[in-house]
């Protein structure tokens, strides 16, 4: 069904009969248009009023549309930009997406083409306002104990305020080192269960023999050394929270209990006969992937499925691009009020081998790293000298491959896993190969949207299917892909018809 309500849309195009065309086009899909010729008035008709939409003409007789989309992006940000241009590329493509261009139209298109465009313009438009009246902020930096402003923790942050105030369980899943149990407690004090007890519970850390008495408590004489009656964390944690955290460290027999508990939320003690019952929302953590221990045996699938509600899969530090940065420079004043030293600043040097480490113990190495250099050195300025050998050895110079990713994929990110430096690859290839398409003759062009459709689905099937997790190392939203995928679908149809 088309979308046929009014919008704005400014129109700039110093062709005055494609300006006529493409006026036409808009006006066939409810928009009421302005047209102008140069930048200069495209700017000035900006300052006045901020159309919904602004379709942009790269090539003006006065100025770059380049520079306008920037001013755009800069003082109108709910303004959604087309670029329009009769001197397509990837290169202009990239550029045009990473200065924050909702799409870029080759000419000559047809109607049908801008048509799918502006609908896909207007329902993000839509989405985007939504999403801002929910957030009511700019992309946060500090939320509930975390430090970061990526895609990837944005997306973090907006899962714990959706699932604060439920009683559903909570799954966490990340390296160590990325903030499991922070994220547990930004769980809990974000939702109404803030006034009540947060109990952490480390399954890997107890003894088999008396997680069962940590979890539940014991009665006096229940086993041996049990000198008097004693409440578990079950019991703490009623009208709060209880944090199971490394839970797939425990033992098979003692899930089956806690499957029962969870479900019922009846326990009893060790020694006991008693039942008890409490109030308790159930928030766990792995480093491990859940699935792949209930395949092997290790987990009940049971008590996977009553504690895998909602997932939150943390990032590792190494994907999160200039978080780093973040968390080092906060971790630099924090450190250096503590230890009375006078440290202010990262050299440049440094922030590039910062970026480039790859960070296996994620976010608690970055603290040990930090720590160690405030400890060990004096000065303003922390220089790559002192930072560990470890550091400066096993940063990865950034690869030349990454400025050719396409639509804004992060290129701080260093040295990634193998997954993730896979996917950098096919990414990089994906683009590559339209470059070299472009080079050759008619016969061997890719359409752009095909290149782009390549690229994204290669990162989606190297993520198993996770879109959000794509769009993270992309460093696009999710509903970018969602978008896309749609006018992937139209522009098939269109092939097919023709």
């Amino acid at each position: 069904m088309e979308m046929k309500e009014t919008f704005t849309a400014l129109l700039v195009e110093d062709s005055l009969s494609l300006g006529a065309l493409y006026t036409e086009y808009l006006r066939g899909e409810g928009a009421l248009v302005t047209q102008v010729n140069y930048g200069e008035d495209a700017l000035r008709e900006l300052a006045q009023w901020q159309p919904d939409i602004l379709v942009l003409d790269i090539k003006l007789p006065d100025m770059s549309g380049m520079d306008i989309l920037t001013q755009a992006q800069a003082q109108y940000p709910d303004t959604v930009v087309i670029m329009i241009t009769a001197h397509g590329s990837i290169d202009i493509a990239v550029d045009a997406m990473r200065a924050g261009a909702f799409d870029f139209l080759v000419k000559p298109f047809d109607a049908k083409r801008l048509s799918i465009t502006l609908r896909n313009a207007r329902k993000q438009r839509q989405l985007v306002s939504l999403v801002s009246k929910y957030e009511n902020s700019l992309p946060k930096s500090n939320y509930m104990g975390f430090i970061g402003e990526s895609l990837a923790m944005q997306t973090v942050y907006k899962t714990i305020d959706c699932v604060a105030n439920s009683k559903a369980s909570v799954f966490i899943v990340g390296e160590s080192g990325t903030g499991k149990e922070v994220c547990a407690q930004a769980v809990h004090h974000a939702g109404t269960r803030r006034d009540g007890p947060f109990i952490a519970l480390n399954c890997a850390s107890i003894p088999k023999d008396l997680i069962e008495s940590e979890i539940f408590g014991h009665t006096k004489g229940a086993f041996t050394g049990a000198h008097a009656s004693r409440e578990g964390a079950a019991s703490r944690a009623h009208g709060g929270t209880l944090f199971l955290d490394e839970l797939c460290e425990m033992d098979l027999e003692l899930q089956s209990k806690l499957l029962r508990f969870i479900q019922t939320g009846v326990f009893h003690r060790v020694g006991s006969a008693k039942e008890e019952q409490v109030d308790v929302r159930f928030v766990s953590a792995t480093n491990r992937d859940p699935w792949e221990e209930v395949k092997a045996g290790r987990f009940r699938e049971d008590l996977f499925y009553r504690l895998h509600v909602i997932p939150i899969e943390l990032p590792p530090l190494r994907v999160r691009g200039k978080d780093i940065l973040l968390l080092a420079n906060k971790l630099l004043a924090e450190y250096s009020a503590e230890e009375g030293k006078v440290f202010t600043e990262l050299s440049d040097e440094v922030r590039q081998l910062l970026l480039s480490y790859p960070w296996p113990g994620n976010v608690r190495q970055l603290q040990n790293v930090i720590r160690q250099v405030v400890v060990l050195n004096e000065g303003p300025s922390v220089t790559k000298e002192m930072l560990p050998m470890q550091i400066v050895s096993g940063a990865a110079a950034p690869a030349e491959a990454t400025q050719s990713r396409v639509f804004g994929a992060a290129s701080t990110i260093g040295q990634e896993a193998i997954a993730h430096e896979t996917l950098a690859q096919e990414t990089v290839a994906a683009s590559e190969g339209a470059d070299k398409a472009l080079a050759m003759g008619n016969d061997e062009i890719v359409p752009l949207w095909i290149a782009e459709k390549q690229t994204i689905e290669a990162a989606i099937a190297r993520c198993d299917g996770n879109v959000p997790k794509a769009a993270a190392l992309l460093d696009i939203s999710a509903s970018t892909i969602y978008r896309k995928r749609q006018s992937w679908e139209e522009m098939e149809r269109e092939s097919l018809n023709a």
